[in-house]
């Protein structure tokens, strides 16, 4: 352990140095020979290609040794006791192909009962004489087949110009769709039942259409404006997502004020003609006795409409009340404030990956025993090596090299691991290669009489390892050193000797003679293509990143090391890039809650946009800003309080977040702003009419949808999906029924409806021009 880089028996199996704490975990300190674990690496070729197949082979070669390791090594070790985990680069991605999978009936069971619950809530007060009338499962079904086919429109229109769908997108845009479609499948319905009886059907809808057709059409535009925002967000998950999801609630509505319109027509033409529901053929003879027919040929108000206009209404409209809810509702948005500056971004691997994957050992184990963490390489481009540069002094470490360099300033880094996250300076092949030319090191570079490259004394030809004899009489007697001091430039190769030598250097494999030799700890860091130009278009410097292992860890460290960089490359006036295998995936959380609020601003304000122009009203559509506004800071509050992390996911849902708690505000709003009377009377008449809709057609539905989502067999469906809907779905709930009418009773917009005298002497409701 204490001589791994000089004695040529403590070397590894392919003859170079191996830092024992990339080799060994457990242990404390230095103290090496304390390790509990030990961990072998097989680096596999990864190729950049357009072409060829290096690619698909190394994936080939992983997937057959993740069987091996299965089946063969795994039952090996755990019979000798001991704990195996393994891992390799394609392992998550197949992992969570399998998850895709693993919840495939859950989502189907929360849809099934989503449907089961359309079809009663649509359906008339249940009763055993006419339940097989009234009940409304056909009409339920055909709604689901037209979300059904909203999404599969949108998912066929984008793949026919080429947009691939993801993970999020066929598991989430169903439910969503559904979600939105419930809402309002029995908004339409429910508006239908409360005109009068004597009409005809077609008078109905109509009616209906004009009472809840604004509202509709004002949450729909608002919704698929909130997710056409969302195309633009330079993540490609929340943008794919945005797209998908925009022309599917399009799709939904289109359908839903045509289609769904005629088949809620032919559905009540087939009660009022006492025909079987799902069996229409089937006629039933007995006389027709609606009981909820109440005076005046409209029917009579249901249990939760009467609560919600003489029970819910008159507690809200109570000042006490009133002041009591504006504060705690207050309280809790600057609550949520302050607990928002605590949800960290990342995505934690062991939530992502089904329970039983045998990744999670894998990280368990790595958190627990690794001691170092991944490589880190510092990349320069166009490095130029000519003799009129300085840039050689600008990169080394070893003597007349710039007191500032690069390699110097890495060894600095390495001495305040907290804030750098760099575990040690970087192994570094231009100092190597400065020290095999120099003709100190007489055993490295030495060239045969015929100017062609001479190894060291103990490495064939020079010494036959089937013999075991390296004297100075074999084949090397007349090698010499490459250079002699009055060839160098203070110790500096020239243009020439750099160009020429370092293929060797590269090519040269270390002994003990000579352990300078660049091959294998430097094959890969070097582009030679075009180095004869004196520029090395790319050359990487590689050393350890701290042991990573929370998401704050990962994050942290890639924006210390590309904020050193930066720092690095302005004062080197050379570009220097940092990489390390895992910043591709963590690169989205340096920006993440920008993008997060620049995009939940435009989403809330295109949905103000969306209201003002549908109701020429700012004051409502502020009113509705502000309370969509509180219902996104506090489910980040919530985000907060459950330790839900910000990412692709957790922002999908927040944008989400937006168009779905439209539906809780736009409807009650809009039956406000139409109502006849002053604030508190209209208040009333808001939740006598749309606070039942709101309740029945849009929590419930979604709130019996999203529990089910609580069995998932995957924690990211319970973390995500379950979590945040539920929060998302009560917040809603209690902004729009508890909140809002109080905000509306106290500041809400004059009435766009007047009092006209029809010729006999009814008042009836006309709107405002």
């Amino acid at each position: 352990f204490q001589h791994y880089t000089s004695a040529d028996n403590c070397r590894s199996a392919f003859k170079a140095p191996l830092e024992p704490s990339t080799a060994l975990g457990g242990f404390s300190g230095n103290n090496y020979s304390e390790a509990s674990a030990f961990i072998i690496t097989y680096p596999v070729n990864n190729v950049v290609e357009k072409e060829g197949n290096e690619t698909e082979r190394a994936v080939a070669w992983e997937k057959a040794f993740i069987d091996l390791a299965k089946n063969e090594l795994l039952p090996m070790a755990q019979s000798q006791s001991l704990t195996l985990s393994f891992s390799s680069e394609s392992s998550i991605e197949e992992e969570l192909k399998r998850e895709s999978t693993a919840d495939a009936i859950t989502i189907v069971i929360s849809y099934l009962v989503m449907f089961a619950y359309i079809s009663l809530t649509l359906g008339d007060t249940p009763r055993l004489s006419t339940f097989y009338v009234s009940s409304k499962v056909l009409l339920g079904l055909t709604g689901v087949v037209l979300v059904m086919l909203s999404v599969l429109g949108s998912v066929g229109f984008f793949s026919a110009i080429g947009v691939k769908s993801t993970l999020i997108i066929m598991e989430v845009i169903p439910f969503l769709v559904l979600a939105v479609g419930v809402d309002n499948m029995c908004i339409l319905v429910h508006a239908v039942k409360r005109q009068p009886l004597e009409l005809p059907i077609e008078g109905r809808v109509s009616n209906a259409l004009v009472e809840v057709g604004p509202s509709i059409t004002l949450a729909s535009l608002s919704e698929v404006l909130a997710f056409a925002v969302g195309s633009f967000i330079p993540m490609p998950a929340c943008r794919v997502f945005s797209m998908f999801a925009a022309l599917a609630v399009l799709l939904d509505f289109l359908l839903q004020v045509t289609a769904f319109v005629a088949l809620i027509v032919f559905d009540f033409l087939r009660a009022e003609d006492r025909r079987v529901d799902c069996f229409p053929c089937l006629k039933i003879s007995s006389p027709n006795t609606d009981s909820d027919k109440g005076i005046g040929g409209v029917r009579r108000p249901g249990l939760l409409a009467r609560y919600m206009k003489e029970v819910h209404a008159p507690i809200l409209g109570i000042w006490v009340v009133k002041i009591v809810v504006i504060a705690i509702f207050a309280a809790i948005t600057v609550a949520s404030i302050a607990l928002a500056t605590r949800v960290e971004p990342g995505l934690e691997q062991q939530i992502v990956l089904p329970r039983d994957s045998y990744l999670q050992g894998y990280f368990k184990n790595v958190s627990e025993y690794l001691r170092i963490g991944p490589p880190l390489y510092f990349v320069v481009k166009n490095y130029n090596y000519s003799s009129e540069s300085n840039q050689t002094n600008q990169l080394c470490s070893i003597s007349q090299c710039d007191s500032n360099s690069l390699l110097n300033e890495i060894a600095r880094e390495s001495l305040r691991p907290e804030s750098s996250h760099i575990a040690k300076p970087a192994a570094s092949w231009l100092d190597d290669f400065l020290v095999w030319v120099s003709p100190e090191a007489f055993g490295c570079c030495r060239k045969f009489t015929n100017a062609t490259y001479c190894p060291p004394d103990d490495q064939p030809p020079c010494c036959s390892s089937g013999s075991g004899s390296c004297g100075l009489g074999g084949l090397c007697k007349d090698c010499t050193t490459c250079f002699r001091h009055a060839d160098l430039n203070n110790d500096r190769p020239s243009t020439m000797q750099f160009k020429e030598k370092l293929p060797w250097f590269l090519s040269a494999l270390p002994s003990a003679d000579c352990a300078k030799g660049g091959h294998g700890a430097y094959t890969g860091s070097v582009e030679l293509q075009g180095y004869e130009n004196g520029v090395i278009q790319a050359s990487s410097f590689r050393t350890y990143h701290t042991p990573l292992n929370k998401q704050r860890d990962f994050v942290d460290s890639l924006r210390a090391a590309r904020e050193f960089s930066s720092r690095v490359s302005k004062s080197l006036k050379m570009e220097i890039f940092p990489y390390s295998v895992f910043y591709m995936f963590f690169e989205q959380y340096l920006d993440i809650w920008r993008t997060a609020l620049i995009n939940l601003a435009i989403a809330i304000g295109a949905v103000s946009l969306v209201c003002f122009v549908i109701t020429w009203s700012l004051w409502s559509s502020g009113i509705i800003m502000l309370v969509l506004a509180m219902i996104v800071i506090d489910l980040l509050g919530v985000m907060a309080i459950l330790d839900i992390q910000l990412n692709a996911v957790s922002v999908v849902n927040l944008v989400m977040s937006v168009g779905i708690a439209v539906e809780f505000c736009v409807h009650i709003t809009h039956a406000f702003t139409v109502s006849i009377g002053d604030r508190e009377q209209r208040v009333k008449e808001a939740l006598g009419t749309m606070g039942a809709s709101v309740f029945s057609g849009i929590t419930l539905t979604k709130l019996v949808g999203v529990i089910v989502l609580c069995f998932s067999r995957t924690e990211v469906f319970v973390v995500y999906y379950f979590q945040m809907y539920l929060a998302l779905v009560l917040l809603g709930f209690l902004h729009g029924l508890v909140f809002l009418p109080v905000v509306l009773s106290i500041f809400g917009p004059p009435s766009r409806c007047k009092l006209v005298e029809k010729q006999e002497d009814r008042p009836s409701v006309s709107l405002r021009p």
